[in-house]
C-alpha cells in the first residue's frame, strides 16, 4: 500500500486535516496526496508559491524575513507553514522551500538544501535537507522526506527528529 493511502486512513482515524505551501517541489507533493482516491477527507489544499511574490502576496510571508534570510531558509519554510495552516484552518501544515537546480545554488545555500516546515496546532519544527541529483531526483527525495515526515509525525503525536 502506497503511503499517501497509509497517511490517509491515519488522518482520518485521527479526525485530522492538512494543507501544504510548496515552492522547489511546485505541486509535487499535492499531486502525490490526491492520487489517492477520497484524500479530500482531510487534505484541504495547498498553495504553490514558487516566486517570492507569491510567497509574500498570497501566502502572507513577511517581506522582511524574505529579503533578510531569503526564499530558501527555515525561517520561511517556519512562516509558509503557519500561513497555510492559517489560510486553511488546517491542524497540521508542511511547507518545502529550496534548491532544486541545475542552477540557483550558491556556497551557502547549495543546490539540493531544502528545508520543511511543520506546524500542528500551534507547534513548529523545522527540518533541514541536502539532497543530491538531477532537479527531479531532488523533487522527489523532497516529496518522499515529506511523506515520511508526516507519517512519523501523525503516528508518533510529535516531530520528533527524524
Amino acid at each position: 500500500m502506497p503511503l499517501q493511502k497509509k497517511l490517509m486512513q491515519i488522518f482520518r482515524k485521527k479526525g485530522l486535516t492538512l494543507s501544504l505551501a510548496e515552492s522547489c517541489t511546485g505541486g509535487l507533493l499535492s499531486a502525490r496526496l490526491t492520487q489517492v482516491g477520497g484524500s479530500s477527507k482531510y487534505y484541504k489544499g495547498g498553495i504553490i508559491c514558487y516566486s517570492n511574490n507569491a510567497k509574500a502576496e498570497i501566502l502572507g510571508v513577511k517581506k522582511k524575513t524574505l529579503e533578510k534570510r531569503g526564499a530558501v531558509s527555515s525561517e520561511t519554510a517556519l512562516e509558509m507553514c503557519k500561513r497555510a495552516a492559517e489560510k486553511f484552518k488546517s491542524d497540521l501544515a508542511l511547507s518545502i522551500t529550496g534548491v532544486a537546480g541545475p542552477s540557483g545554488g550558491t556556497e551557502e545555500k547549495p543546490v539540493g538544501l531544502v528545508y520543511f516546515g511543520l506546524f500542528r496546532q500551534g507547534e513548529t519544527f523545522i527540518f533541514k535537507r541536502k539532497f543530491s541529483g538531477s532537479r527531479r531526483k531532488i523533487q522527489n527525495k523532497a516529496v518522499n522526506f515529506a511523506l515520511y515526515l508526516l507519517s512519523k509525525y501523525v503516528k508518533l503525536g510529535s516531530a520528533r527528529k527524524p
